[in-house]
């Protein structure tokens, strides 16, 4: 065994520095936190503030290895990562596994790279308490806060909801960005653009300066215009410069990556926790631009080498947040001579980091501006042409020309065709278009991220996790938005003619862009309503700058959870008992048939509309709504529509048919199968002939397509892409076949690699107990049920052969199952005393009224 021992906390990471360490150093994984607050339970003495942490039943098995190995080495060194939370790790393995000052060393680095871990363990230093407990601050107040508040919202809202202190001020930007859209209202305006021909039939695009308010003054100009003859007025000519963007932080990379490589922020950090830890890049979770005067250097000699020394200018940035720490760095390669690697992926996001670091120290791009005003006194209003040259390309040699998100797509400038003033130019064209204004666009990833960091609200190692959670919780999702369509005119002059015409003009359609759902707006409202000072974006602020204090050594953390507490706690107790219940009620109107008040409401089981009240002797009737509909927008025509589903047609090949809207949208129902509606298409509209088109189109779509050892096979595309199914095994069918036109022997040799692959699955199968053991892509495992559990060593330390597991007996497989999950196996209870529960809560209000 060697003498000293490493923990880090991924696999990855310990693979890439045990082969920069020679045979005196063995390095283990802790697989992230082995320790951490109970999953049941709020797990924080509230009079102390003290945490009660507990190992993790799945880490159980690896402390007890780590354990064994400390006693085994004289020195432990913890290479966590150099942030709150790898300090945080240090410390609870420090703890945990009973490390003593004097045999244990922390060190840290920002690349994994040989001279960056010589040069760490050359100067360690011991576990910085500031940074754990600035981590432990944050998490027993997000804890305490989540506790807290999840139960009111239970009681207040919908059972099962929960809050986040981050998570639930993302959700009010996304509700306030959505009620904003809502709100507006489009003003609309004329744009006048003009092509004009110089003497050379040379073409010049151009814009008239002001907007016209009103379309008879827009036909008046072009009435103007067609009699007028247009020279150049004025030609102005300035030099200008275009610098490089400061080096990757996580947040800006994070939107690069969403902008450029349409990555999301999950897959994005994903990528690049992949790339640190495989020493390719520095550490991934930064809000400094700063860089090292090595990579300085590095950069340079690349830029010289590559481009010549007149693209070379090397500079170092400032970070503009107060609470960046300059002592880290920006996100750059390790490594300026390594230009891609062998993943596709990988390499796409490696590439996106390279280049905008080797830009950042290359010289300033220079252009030349050019301006041509275009016009004739007589007219009110004169056009401006507006181009540019770039004379030296600088920085855009590596990256290119950087786009915003909400640049406006008419602004693309143009290389002008040289003219002279007094220059008579003739008219190509003259188009008055009617345009509306737009309100603010909803948020992107990215977009969201920019917002939150402008806010000063969470960290680097917040933002993924806090959009991910929102997602996981249905408050936000990414539904497609359906364009409306309005009438737009246009008014044209070319030829000496004006034309006019009506245009269709589709907007307000939306992709992969947040909305709330209804649920989570209701949330909104309430913990708005209720808890202004949590959902208050400045005081959000202020929580992340006390824990940047504490992690400077400037305030104690217990006094900093006591003083919040003590304004919080009261102020959960107010609401629990004074606030009312929110449903997100609207009531839009008087049901015709019945005289009954039609509400959109916020109910068990989601978004609905009911006719009828609570308290009325005849219970309310109840409608879900589809899918692209809220509460807050559905009219009540729209309303009433909802209930004449589901309706039943006419039997069709002796199976009855029917069409109504389920959890997945509008189907058809024949028989015992349900079929999909084409998106769209409103279910209502849906007649007899119809719905035969729909389930012979669904007929003919999982008609056999050959057959496999006399067995029909079909296919489809699912979730995953598209498949042949043969019994019931489907088959995943890759790009290099022609899914269209799939021929027998495709069929034959795909089932034939999947049989052998499922034949290869099994090592042993109990299937009445639901428990195997299977070959997995890291090697065998057991599963039970859902649940998959790790096979443990064998007594000697070595790992079980194939060829031995399948003598292992059942009783042998339980008791691994049990070591790792002991109630496993425990007699679940009944459902049936669960269902006893809501109707004895029912039978309680009658009671008292009686």
């Amino acid at each position: 065994m060697s003498k000293n021992l490493v923990i880090v906390e991924s696999p990855a990471k310990a693979k890439t520095i045990q082969k920069y360490l020679g045979k005196d150093f063995d390095v283990k994984s802790s697989f992230g936190h082995i320790r951490d607050l109970p999953k049941k339970g709020m797990g924080i003495d509230l009079a102390t503030f003290s945490p009660d942490y507990e190992v993790s039943a799945d880490k159980k098995k690896l402390v007890t290895e780590l354990k064994a190995a400390v006693k085994k080495a004289e020195m432990v060194w913890l290479a966590s990562d150099e942030d709150r939370e790898g300090e945080a790790i240090a410390w609870h393995l420090a703890d945990e596994l009973k490390l003593k000052p004097e045999n244990r060393k922390r060190i840290v680095f920002h690349e994994i790279t040989k001279n960056a871990i010589l040069k760490a363990i050359e100067n360690p230093r011991d576990i910085d308490q500031n940074l754990v407990n600035a981590q432990q601050a944050r998490r027993v107040l997000d804890r305490i806060v989540g506790f807290e508040m999840s139960p009111v919202l239970w009681k207040k809202v919908k059972p099962g909801l929960s809050a986040g202190r981050v998570q639930s001020v993302a959700v009010r930007l996304i509700v306030e960005r959505e009620k904003e859209i809502r709100e507006f209202v489009p003003k609309a305006s004329f744009k006048v653009d003009g092509i004009f021909l110089n003497n050379n039939e040379q073409e010049i695009a151009s814009k008239l300066k002001k907007d016209f308010e009103k379309e008879a003054d827009a036909e008046k100009f072009l009435e103007q215009a067609r009699t007028t003859e247009f020279k150049v007025l004025n030609v102005e000519t300035k030099p200008g410069t275009r610098s490089a963007s400061a080096p990757f932080t996580t947040s800006t990379l994070q939107q690069e990556a969403s902008s450029r490589l349409g990555y999301n922020v999950t897959n994005t950090m994903r990528l690049a926790q992949r790339l640190y830890e495989e020493g390719f890049i520095t550490y991934m979770r930064t809000d400094s631009v700063n860089l090292s005067q090595e990579a300085i250097e590095g950069a340079k000699k690349q830029i010289v080498s590559e481009y010549g020394s007149e693209y070379s200018a090397p500079r170092n940035y400032t970070t503009k947040s107060a609470s960046a720490q300059e002592a880290h760095e920006a996100i750059r390669p390790t490594d300026f001579s390594v230009k891609t690697i062998g993943d596709v992926q990988l390499s796409k996001l490696y590439q996106l980091i390279y280049r905008r670091t080797l830009a950042s120290q290359m010289a300033n791009a220079k252009i030349e501006k050019t301006v041509i005003e275009i016009g004739n006194s007589k007219l009110p209003q004169h056009f401006e042409a507006q181009g540019e040259v770039i004379i030296f390309d600088g920085f855009l040699k590596a990256y290119g020309i950087v786009k915003a998100e909400d640049d406006d797509e008419e602004n693309n400038e143009k290389l002008l065709p040289k003219v002279s003033v007094g220059e008579v130019l003739s008219y190509k064209t003259i188009t008055a278009t009617e345009k509306f204004t737009r309100p603010s666009a909803r948020y992107t990833e990215a977009g969201l991220v920019r917002k939150l960091e402008d806010l000063g609200i969470g960290r680097p190692s917040t933002y993924a996790p806090t959009i991910q959670t929102i997602q996981n919780r249905e408050y936000v999702d990414k539904r497609e938005i359906e364009p409306q369509t309005r009438e737009v005119v246009k008014i044209s002059l070319a030829k000496d003619k004006i034309k006019k015409v009506v245009l269709d003009e589709k907007f307000g359609g939306d992709k992969n862009k947040f909305i709330p759902t209804d649920i989570g707006e209701v949330v909104s409202d309430f913990l708005t309503e209720n808890f202004k000072e949590i959902l208050d974006y400045g005081f959000t602020a202020r929580v992340e700058g006390s824990f940047d204090e504490i992690a400077n050594g400037g305030q104690k953390w217990k006094e900093m959870m006591m003083d919040f507490y003590s304004k919080f706690h009261p102020r959960i107790a107010d609401v629990e008992e004074n606030a009312d219940r929110a449903t997100g009620d609207r009531l839009l109107g008087v049901d015709p048939k019945t005289g009954k008040n039609v509400h959109a409401r916020i109910g068990r089981f989601g978004a609905m509309i009911q006719i009828g009240e609570t308290e009325d002797e005849e219970k309310p009737t109840f409608a879900s709504l589809m899918t692209g509909q809220n509460i807050a927008t559905i009219t009540f025509d729209e309303a009433l529509e909802l209930f004449k589903l589901p309706f039943e047609l006419s039997d069709f090949e002796e199976q009855p048919v029917s069409v109504g809207v389920g959890r997945f949208g509008p189907y058809v129902k024949w028989g015992e199968t349900y079929i999909s509606i084409p998106k769209g298409e409103d279910p209502l509209s849906v007649n007899q002939e119809r719905a035969e088109e729909i389930i012979k189109e669904k007929k003919l779509a999982d008609a056999p397509i050959a057959t496999y050892k006399g067995e029909p096979v079909t296919k489809g595309t699912g979730r995953f892409g598209p498949f042949i199914k043969y019994k019931s095994i489907f088959v995943n069918v890759p790009k290099k076949y022609d899914f269209e036109n799939l021929s027998q022997s495709d069929i034959n040799e795909l089932i034939d690699a999947k049989l052998e692959k499922e034949a290869n699955r099994y090592i042993q199968q109990w299937e009445k107990e639901k428990i195997s053991i299977e070959n997995g892509r890291w090697g065998p495992f057991v599963k039970f049920g859902k649940a998959m559990f790790k096979i443990p060593k064998k007594k000697d330390d070595t790992k079980y052969e194939a060829d031995e597991l399948k003598e292992i007996s059942l009783d042998e497989v339980k008791k691994w199952i049990t070591d790792q999950d002991k109630n496993a196996f425990a007699e679940k209870k009944k459902p049936a005393t669960k269902k006893k529960a809501p109707a004895a809560a029912k039978k309680a209000p009658a009671a008292k009224k009686k």
